[in-house]
């Protein structure tokens, strides 16, 4: 009998990232087949279309079968990832904010298990049969540093995971996390991103998506008028200023020990976060699946794996 295959899977607002892959969170139910099969879900004879679409706000991700769905796309895809096969008995490695640990954590474990049946579906036209054996959770943010020797010989560490929607803040003190420290402030990167497409509207006048801003965040290769990326880059500034102050004002002192910044925004705003802020310098981890690995990492540790 094989044994079961650990699978760290980080379920954000704006991207589904596991240890080797990342996509966008979105779920688009089709009542037929579409016309292709790639990233199609078959599930209980309905068609879902996954990373299609941007993912609305979902404080409780147990409220629908989104995440759920997702997390079934997001197996496939590590399995598909480690040539492993698809018959395979999965022990799902995942994260909570520190801020919601306890309180939502026996919820979405049973919301990951599902009804404890062997999942049967198809995912991109291949055929799979999981049996999810157990579910693991883990604090956000602190699971990634854990990957960071560097980090961990610090005495006193702030953590910024920097989602879609929220930045999960906390305090890491001689390795362990204070969680009187802990904040989730609704200041993630759709709030940077949603507020450079109004800038750009209001003096071009003119839409760009998403896709188009990020791209240029991250580089300045695409075809985007000069004036348009100076507006991307300006406001994205503004932002990560307001996020420091923020950060200060929930009593977290950045100029004072090593801020470390990670997440999807992380990845985004690598070029605007200063080189250095008071006493130190901060630390960008850019690895989208950072969590998950991390995740992956104290899951193999627990069960001796």
């Amino acid at each position: 009998m094989r044994e079961p295959i650990i699978i760290g899977i980080d379920h954000g607002y704006s991207n589904i990232k596991t240890a080797h892959t990342v996509f966008p969170a979105g779920v688009v139910e089709y009542a037929n087949e579409p016309y292709s099969m790639e990233n199609v879900l078959e599930y209980q004879e309905k068609y879902f279309v996954i990373g299609s679409g941007r993912q609305f706000l979902q404080r409780d991700k147990t409220l629908t079968d989104h995440y759920y769905l997702m997390t079934l796309a997001a197996i496939a895809k590590e399995l598909e990832y480690r040539h492993a096969p698809a018959d395979s008995s999965v022990v799902l490695a995942a994260g909570l904010p520190l801020t919601e640990y306890g309180r939502d954590r026996e919820k979405f474990t049973k919301y990951l298990m599902g009804d404890g049946a062997p999942a049967d579906f198809r995912y991109a036209e291949r055929a799979y049969h999981i049996t999810i054996t157990a579910v693991k959770l883990f604090p956000q943010g602190y699971s990634a540093i854990l990957t960071q020797p560097e980090l961990l010989e610090e005495p006193s560490v702030i953590v910024a995971d920097i989602g879609g929607w929220t930045v999960d803040l906390m305090r890491v003190d001689n390795r362990l996390p204070d969680a009187a420290t802990c904040r989730s402030l609704e200041f993630g990167m759709l709030r940077c991103l949603d507020e450079i497409a109004e800038q750009v509207r209001r003096v071009l006048g003119i839409s760009l998506s998403n896709v188009q801003i990020e791209s240029a965040l991250r580089s300045d290769v695409s075809n985007l008028d000069s004036r348009a990326k100076q507006i991307i880059h300006d406001t994205a500034e503004r932002y990560v200023y307001e996020l420091l102050s923020a950060i200060r004002q929930s009593g977290l002192d950045w100029g004072a020990m090593p801020t470390v910044f990670l997440g999807g925004g992380a990845s985004l705003l690598k070029r605007h976060v200063p080189q250095r802020v008071a006493l130190c310098r901060p630390f960008l981890l850019d690895d989208l699946s950072l969590n998950a690995k991390g995740y992956e990492r104290l899951c193999g540790q627990i069960s001796g794996a």
